[in-house]
Protein backbone atom coordinates (compact mmCIF):
# COMPACT_ATOMS: atom_id res chain seq x y z
CA UNK A 1 0.00 0.00 0.00
CA UNK A 2 1.54 3.83 -1.02
CA UNK A 3 1.15 6.29 1.72
CA UNK A 4 -0.28 9.44 0.66
CA UNK A 5 -0.53 12.77 2.60
CA UNK A 6 -4.50 11.36 3.16
CA UNK A 7 -3.94 8.25 4.75
CA UNK A 8 -0.62 9.07 7.10
CA UNK A 9 -2.29 10.43 10.43
CA UNK A 10 -1.37 13.85 11.08
CA UNK A 11 1.32 14.40 14.00
CA UNK A 12 -0.12 15.71 17.21
CA UNK A 13 1.62 19.45 17.42
CA UNK A 14 3.27 20.15 20.72
CA UNK A 15 3.08 23.10 22.82
CA UNK A 16 5.59 25.42 23.70
CA UNK A 17 5.63 23.77 27.47
CA UNK A 18 5.62 20.03 25.62
CA UNK A 19 9.02 21.33 23.72
CA UNK A 20 11.04 22.79 26.48
CA UNK A 21 10.51 20.89 29.37
CA UNK A 22 10.56 16.97 27.26
CA UNK A 23 7.33 16.06 28.99
CA UNK A 24 3.92 16.10 28.13
CA UNK A 25 1.07 18.76 29.41
CA UNK A 26 0.05 18.13 32.77
CA UNK A 27 -3.78 17.11 33.80
CA UNK A 28 -5.45 17.81 36.64
CA UNK A 29 -5.11 14.63 38.02
CA UNK A 30 -1.23 15.12 37.71
CA UNK A 31 -1.53 18.94 39.34
CA UNK A 32 -3.47 17.39 42.34
CA UNK A 33 -1.27 14.66 42.85
CA UNK A 34 1.91 17.17 42.75
CA UNK A 35 0.35 18.99 44.98
CA UNK A 36 -0.33 16.80 47.19
CA UNK A 37 3.08 15.49 47.29
CA UNK A 38 4.12 19.09 48.23
CA UNK A 39 1.97 19.35 50.77
CA UNK A 40 3.09 15.67 52.58
CA UNK A 41 6.56 16.75 52.25
CA UNK A 42 6.42 20.27 53.72
CA UNK A 43 3.74 18.92 56.58
CA UNK A 44 6.06 16.22 57.28
CA UNK A 45 9.80 18.09 56.45
CA UNK A 46 9.15 21.42 57.22
CA UNK A 47 12.96 22.56 57.85
CA UNK A 48 14.95 19.53 56.25
CA UNK A 49 13.75 19.79 52.84
CA UNK A 50 13.64 22.61 50.17
CA UNK A 51 10.40 21.45 47.74
CA UNK A 52 10.22 22.56 44.29
CA UNK A 53 8.33 21.82 41.06
CA UNK A 54 9.48 22.25 37.57
CA UNK A 55 13.29 23.05 38.22
CA UNK A 56 15.54 22.18 35.14
CA UNK A 57 18.64 20.21 35.87
CA UNK A 58 21.60 20.73 34.00
CA UNK A 59 21.72 16.83 33.35
CA UNK A 60 23.48 15.04 30.50
CA UNK A 61 23.07 15.44 27.26
CA UNK A 62 20.02 18.04 27.01
CA UNK A 63 18.65 18.86 30.30
CA UNK A 64 15.60 17.87 32.08
CA UNK A 65 12.85 19.15 34.19
CA UNK A 66 11.47 16.63 36.86
CA UNK A 67 7.72 17.22 37.65
CA UNK A 68 9.44 17.97 42.05
CA UNK A 69 12.73 18.16 43.42
CA UNK A 70 13.85 18.00 46.94
CA UNK A 71 17.12 19.76 48.44
CA UNK A 72 18.67 19.95 51.74
CA UNK A 73 16.65 23.03 53.23
CA UNK A 74 18.70 25.84 52.58
CA UNK A 75 17.82 29.65 52.07
CA UNK A 76 16.71 31.21 48.78
CA UNK A 77 19.49 33.03 46.94
CA UNK A 78 17.33 35.72 45.24
CA UNK A 79 20.64 37.29 43.31
CA UNK A 80 21.70 34.29 41.92
CA UNK A 81 18.89 31.87 40.59
CA UNK A 82 20.29 30.20 37.27
CA UNK A 83 17.90 28.33 34.50
CA UNK A 84 19.53 25.39 35.02
CA UNK A 85 20.62 23.90 38.36
CA UNK A 86 24.30 22.40 38.50
CA UNK A 87 23.28 20.75 41.63
CA UNK A 88 21.78 17.55 41.82
CA UNK A 89 18.90 17.48 44.42
CA UNK A 90 18.48 14.59 46.79
CA UNK A 91 15.34 13.89 45.12
CA UNK A 92 13.47 13.76 41.52
CA UNK A 93 9.70 13.37 41.34
CA UNK A 94 8.28 12.28 37.57
CA UNK A 95 4.51 11.91 37.36
CA UNK A 96 3.24 9.63 34.65
CA UNK A 97 0.93 11.06 32.05
CA UNK A 98 -1.55 9.36 30.03
CA UNK A 99 0.27 9.97 27.34
CA UNK A 100 3.65 8.55 28.62
CA UNK A 101 4.71 4.72 28.27
CA UNK A 102 6.45 3.46 31.16
CA UNK A 103 9.44 2.65 29.28
CA UNK A 104 9.56 6.48 28.29
CA UNK A 105 9.21 7.62 31.99
CA UNK A 106 11.65 4.92 33.71
CA UNK A 107 14.14 6.45 30.48
CA UNK A 108 14.50 9.82 32.43
CA UNK A 109 16.08 7.61 35.46
CA UNK A 110 19.64 7.08 34.34
CA UNK A 111 20.55 10.87 34.01
CA UNK A 112 19.20 12.05 37.04
CA UNK A 113 21.65 9.09 39.09
CA UNK A 114 24.25 9.68 37.13
CA UNK A 115 23.66 13.87 38.01
CA UNK A 116 23.73 12.76 41.51
CA UNK A 117 20.24 12.50 42.83
CA UNK A 118 20.28 9.84 45.37
CA UNK A 119 16.47 8.49 44.85
CA UNK A 120 13.54 8.86 42.13
CA UNK A 121 9.91 8.30 42.13
CA UNK A 122 8.00 7.62 39.76
CA UNK A 123 4.06 8.42 40.37
CA UNK A 124 1.42 6.04 38.28
CA UNK A 125 -1.50 7.96 38.67
CA UNK A 126 -3.79 4.77 36.86
CA UNK A 127 -2.10 2.23 40.05
CA UNK A 128 -2.93 4.68 42.52
CA UNK A 129 0.86 3.81 42.94
CA UNK A 130 4.80 4.97 43.41
CA UNK A 131 7.64 2.99 42.28
CA UNK A 132 10.69 4.33 44.38
CA UNK A 133 13.98 3.79 42.56
CA UNK A 134 17.15 3.97 45.12
CA UNK A 135 19.15 2.93 41.63
CA UNK A 136 18.47 3.17 37.64
CA UNK A 137 17.94 -0.92 38.05
CA UNK A 138 16.40 -1.32 41.47
CA UNK A 139 12.70 -0.16 42.80
CA UNK A 140 9.88 -0.63 45.39
CA UNK A 141 6.55 -0.54 44.55
CA UNK A 142 4.06 0.71 46.98
CA UNK A 143 0.28 0.09 46.29
CA UNK A 144 -2.30 -0.05 48.67
CA UNK A 145 -0.17 0.46 51.67
CA UNK A 146 -0.39 2.94 54.10
CA UNK A 147 2.71 4.64 54.30
CA UNK A 148 5.63 4.94 51.37
CA UNK A 149 9.24 4.52 52.85
CA UNK A 150 12.57 5.24 50.89
CA UNK A 151 14.59 4.07 52.70
CA UNK A 152 17.51 5.79 50.83
CA UNK A 153 16.46 9.23 52.14
CA UNK A 154 14.16 7.85 55.37
CA UNK A 155 11.17 9.96 53.94
CA UNK A 156 8.08 8.70 54.84
CA UNK A 157 4.60 9.95 53.47
CA UNK A 158 1.14 8.85 53.45
CA UNK A 159 0.22 7.21 50.19
CA UNK A 160 -3.60 7.59 50.95
CA UNK A 161 -3.07 11.35 50.87
CA UNK A 162 -0.90 11.65 47.82
CA UNK A 163 -3.96 9.99 46.17
CA UNK A 164 -6.82 11.86 47.71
Amino acid sequence: MELSAETVLPLKELSQYEIERKKPMPTLIHGAIQANLIVQLAIKYPNQYRIASEVTLDTKPDGSTPDLVLYPMSELDYKNDPSRRTDAPLLTIEIQSPSQSTKDIVSKLEPYFYFGVKSCWIVVPDLQAILVYDNPFNYSFFHNIEMLKDANLNIEISLAEVFK
